[in-house]
């Protein structure tokens, strides 16, 4: 029986497949005679001899490898199994989607801005697609000596380029530091770019890159807020009146800041008297001004007489 044991037919298959497994490698084994070849919807199956591609085969199916697969290899065409004898060979299998990635800055990145010398502290997150492109690459850089390669694997490369190339394009062409989300789809657009090339090499393609979002530090991004809704107000006097309102309110509940809320409300008082006595100032300039440029009478308040222009009256003498 332990003579007879090696001739039994066996099943090549991707034994080990999981979602996030982009190949796994089939192989250390003999091909014998009456063997069968398993491909299932989403995967191609790549025969390797010594090393070298033989054939790509991608449709689906269970296939005989003596008479369905073997006439279709480029070198082993003629190859005969024996009746002691079998076929060593790899058998790679590749997952054919298109991953999608979770992302994100594990720590906050300094992005340059002029006014903060030690730079813009911010965080971002979002996704990124890829899959596989060019199979020899694949072979020549990665399968060549890994048995299987996972989703962690090209999610550890791309992240640790991120914080670089996020820098990168945040910084090109000015994009204001403070509203980035604007600016997304274009950062997004270089970014995607730069990882595609950075892959290209290991016959993986990266198809999409997406940001979410972007995260200021909590100081700055309350400071963005406040002063969107400042901004809303649209009168400086008005947006004075709203910050001391909102030191005096504050000062209100916390006990402790009594002192502050005094300093506001005497602040307020101040700004309100100096409002109204320009106000009044105002108001004088624009009266005597009016006077000034007023008008003659057409008839003389004294006698009646119906004027000329004149700056007395005709008639009486009156000034008009």
């Amino acid at each position: 029986m332990g003579f007879f044991k090696d001739q039994f037919s066996n099943v090549v298959e991707w034994e080990e497949f999981r979602e996030d497994m982009i190949f796994w490698k089939w192989s250390n084994r003999e091909i014998k005679k009456g063997s069968r070849l398993i491909i299932r919807p989403g995967q191609d199956a790549i025969f390797l001899y010594n090393g070298k591609v033989e054939g790509i085969f991608q449709d689906d199916g269970d296939y005989d490898i003596e008479s369905q697969i073997i006439p279709f290899l480029s070198t082993l065409g003629g190859f005969k199994f024996g009746f002691n004898s079998g076929m060593r060979a790899e058998v790679l299998f590749v997952n054919t989607k298109e991953f999608t990635v979770k992302w994100g800055t594990k720590n906050a990145i300094n992005i340059p801005a002029p006014t903060l010398p030690g730079g813009l502290p911010i965080r971002s997150n979002g996704t990124f697609q890829f899959k596989v492109k060019d199979y020899i690459k694949l072979i020549d850089k990665i399968a060549g000596v890994k048995e299987s390669y996972l989703v962690e694997d090209v999610k550890l490369r791309i992240t640790a380029l991120l914080d670089q190339l996020l820098m990168k394009w945040i910084a090109k062409e000015g994009k204001d530091m403070f509203n980035l989300q604007a600016n997304s789809y274009d950062i997004s657009a270089g970014i995607k770019t730069d990882l595609d090339m950075q892959l290209f090499d290991t016959g993986l393609s990266v198809t999409g890159f997406q940001i979410m979002s972007f995260t200021y530090p909590e100081e700055v991004q309350s400071m963005i807020t406040k002063n969107a809704s400042y901004g809303m107000v649209g009168d400086l006097n008005r947006y004075q009146q709203v910050a001391m309102t909102d030191g005096l309110l504050s000062g209100k509940q916390g006990g402790s800041n009594s002192m502050a809320s005094d300093m506001a409300g005497m602040m307020m008082g101040a700004n309100m008297a100096n409002q109204m006595l320009n106000h009044m100032n105002n108001a004088g300039t624009n009266q005597a001004a009016n006077s000034n440029t007023g008008s003659k009478p057409n008839f003389c308040p004294n006698c009646g007489q119906k004027s000329t222009g004149a700056n007395f009256c005709p008639n009486c003498g009156q000034k008009l």
